[in-house]
């Protein structure tokens, strides 16, 4: 392949955004070592006691992974495991979080000091290294070494994940695989909804209308069931819309409910769009208009950070939020902790036929990397076995190791595992929610649930349901984020009541490289302002399609088209 120059392409994707950290700061979080610092290990990858293999990792961490006291990214009981399992040393060559990842990685990319592992979330930024020849060929390893639970799980997806992260034949990066999170649930409290008597979901299928989520929002905020000062109705954050279609905080579940697909490439027999530009985001727009004027959504709707939306849910000035399945576990639990008789319900929102609209995600959303010249790259492959195999399916082994349970139990974050990813099969979200139902149920024994999580899980539930008011909030959070999250999507599932679209998952054209930036602030700055009134609903929109084509877009279409073709 032709190679290409890594400062301008691969800083211009990954420093977009982003800040430019010091040298000073670059040089004293690096330790990186080349191959002939280390130990040889052996040619099988599980490495004789003499010969330990020192591995060298780009660690995208968190601001609050839950660690235990003593324990740090680079020594904690995940990494333990892995070295006395594995026998190799764990090193962090960097550490860092949201766009300062990605600045790390850029670094590392135009210094070419790249760590023999590391985790990277862009397509693009795959395309660039395998481009470059940075990169080892896992194909090999992938096929000798990796699980056939990982296999199963990649192999789900119907070849769209492996069609993802290989090239010329060859697998270049092992796959972070998710399933679809499902629609945009609204968390809605519901002792508030119980303390003022309010009535909806006739048919209890947890499916409500627009004209039920506005009454809702409206009670919330003229009778303030919080007592709080300055109660809010709704919020979203100043971009409102998001990729993902569960995304938090955004207006997605307003748009869904009028087949409007922001941020999304469709496919109509050949012939691509935009889901942002079409007549229906222009509808969503209007509504939203129209609630923000009657004072519905939170005025300050301009200013907001997600860390204010989180404190107004806890301050009780909100009881209406919107997101995935899992919002429970990192967001709601924040206010059961203030407040022990707070409960929410999940309701998704229906169009004018009843069907509630989303897209499949792509399923690939990064990955792991390993670095050309890595002598044992079956290493990578081996990790992936203990943490999305053994840790998920084999509770025996996971035993063995006492504070590797104790994480689990304890919920601490993902990041604290060698790779912060997951590998899931495209029904795993479905087929453990069977079992956690089946585990509460006593219809199969808790021990007979196929996962590690699924087991825990069905023991918070069980904790919860026995004593809800005293229950800890860990055990409230996961009761509310399986039966309530999980469960609104299987009874929309066995309704058939969720209508699916599959978008276009274009390879980053030559003019998304340059303009997409700039079309998605164009995209971000007008809708806030039809929203919010600054600009009239059918004039703003329509300048914002005719400059969003002018500027990129319609170019940017065409060769989306030429892809598919």
């Amino acid at each position: 392949m032709k190679k290409r120059g890594l400062r301008s392409k691969l800083l211009s994707i990954l420093l977009t955004g982003c800040m430019v950290v010091s040298l000073a700061a670059c040089s004293s979080q690096s330790n990186q070592k080349n191959d002939s610092s280390k130990k040889e290990g052996t040619e099988s990858g599980t490495n004789s006691k003499a010969d330990k293999y020192e591995v060298t990792l780009g660690r995208m961490t968190t601001a609050n992974p839950k660690l235990p006291d003593g324990d740090t990214y680079e020594d904690n009981a995940y990494t333990r495991w892995a070295e006395e399992v594995l026998n190799i040393d764990l090193k962090d060559a960097f550490e860092a979080n949201g766009t300062d990842y990605d600045t790390q990685i850029s670094l590392a990319l135009s210094s070419g000091e790249l760590p023999d592992m590391m985790t990277i979330r862009n397509q693009a930024v795959l395309e660039e290294m395998v481009d470059n020849d940075l990169i080892a060929d896992l194909t090999e390893v992938w096929n000798k070494y990796a699980s056939d639970t990982l296999k199963e799980a990649v192999d789900s997806f119907d070849g769209r994940a492996l069609d993802r992260i290989t090239f010329d034949g060859k697998i270049m990066m092992l796959p972070a695989t998710d399933p679809d999170p499902g629609p945009t649930e609204a968390w809605i409290r519901s002792d508030w909804l119980q303390e003022l008597g309010i009535k909806v979901d006739a048919d209890h299928n947890h499916i409500i209308t627009l004209d039920e989520l506005k009454m809702i929002a409206k009670e919330f905020l003229e009778k303030n069931p919080g007592k709080a000062q300055n109660p809010v109705g709704m919020a979203f954050t100043p971009n409102l819309t998001g990729d993902d279609p569960s995304s938090a905080n955004s207006i997605n579940a307003v748009t869904s409910a009028f087949g409007a697909y922001p941020r999304t490439w469709m496919n109509d027999n050949g012939q691509v769009s935009y889901g942002s530009t079409s007549e229906p985001m222009k509808s969503a727009l209007s509504l939203a208009a129209d609630w923000f004027k009657e004072g519905i959504i939170d005025p300050q709707l301009g200013t907001r950070t997600w860390d204010d939306i989180t404190s107004l849910l806890t301050n009780g000035q909100i009881g209406i939020v919107f997101g995935p399945w899992h919002m429970p576990d990192w967001l709601l639990n924040n206010v059961r902790e203030l407040d022990k008789n707070a409960t929410f319900e999940a309701y998704a929102i229906e169009d004018e036929k009843g069907k509630v609209n989303t897209k499949h995600i792509n399923p690939v959303v990064g990955g792991v990397v390993v670095r050309k010249g890595f002598k044992h790259p079956e290493i990578a492959i081996q990790i992936a076995n203990m943490f999305y195999d053994t840790m998920k399916y084999k509770p025996e082994e996971v035993a063995k190791y006492p504070e590797v349970e104790n994480y689990i139990n304890n919920a601490v974050d993902g990041t604290a595992r060698p790779f912060n990813i997951e590998i899931s099969s495209s029904t795993s979200l479905l087929d453990d929610y069977a079992d956690i139902e089946k585990g509460v149920k006593d219809e199969i024994k808790i021990e007979d649930a196929r996962t590690v999580e699924s087991q825990n899980v069905i023991k918070s539930v069980k904790a919860y349901l026995a004593d809800s008011a005293n229950a800890a909030t860990a055990d409230w959070a996961r009761y509310h984020s399986r039966m309530k999250g999980i469960g609104l999507i299987q009874s929309m599932t066995e309704s058939n009541t969720i209508n699916f679209i599959t978008p276009v998952f274009p390879v980053e054209t030559a003019t998304m490289k340059t303009n997409m930036a700039n079309l998605n602030k164009l995209e971000e700055e007008t809708f806030l302002k039809i929203v919010t009134g600054a600009t009239p609903v059918d004039s703003g929109f329509q300048d914002f399609v005719s400059q969003w084509n002018k500027q990129g877009g319609e170019q940017i279409i065409k060769e989306i088209q030429d892809q598919i073709k």
